[in-house]
């Protein structure tokens, strides 16, 4: 039996400047970890350079009180839109998930400002959980670069 790829979205008002928070998660996704470093740990780059479509990347972050590592590769960037698209290639993720994509976008509209974070995955069985604690850390690393940048 197959499991079907699934989708889980949230989204969440920012405001700080939108712009300001798509450039972050794609030039200075390094700065994150010095953010919020009691959820993530570090970041490194290992192909390409940031900001660019097929540069991979490594987080070390704490995931459910564990610390995880994802290595990722950037599939699409798209400026106009400012949406990130990333498929997780290695890490422990993997071990739950056949595949595992997760999107960023952020939609400005004056002083409103809406992240939405997309997590497209197939699970290897039917027992694995759908990854809402990672979400929830998605949207709480979103809520730490909010206040940083609102300092």
């Amino acid at each position: 039996m197959s499991l079907e790829v699934r989708k889980l979205v949230s989204e969440i008002n920012i405001k700080c400047d939108g712009d300001v928070f798509h450039e972050m998660i794609k030039y200075e996704p390094h700065h994150i970890s010095s953010i919020c470093s009691d959820k993530i740990q570090n970041m490194d780059i290992h192909e390409g350079e940031l900001g660019t479509i097929g540069s991979v990347k490594s987080w070390k972050l704490i995931h459910d009180g564990k610390e995880i590592m994802a290595k990722e590769v950037i599939e699409e960037i798209d400026d106009e839109k400012k949406l990130i698209k990333k498929k997780i290639i290695e890490g422990d993720l993997l071990e739950y998930y056949k595949s595992f994509y997760i999107t960023m976008h952020v939609q400005t509209k004056g002083q409103n400002n809406l992240v939405t974070w997309i997590m497209e995955y197939e699970k290897k069985n039917a027992n694995v959980p759908d990854p809402h604690t990672l979400m929830e850390l998605c949207i709480n690393v979103t809520k730490d670069i909010e206040t940083h940048h609102l300092k």
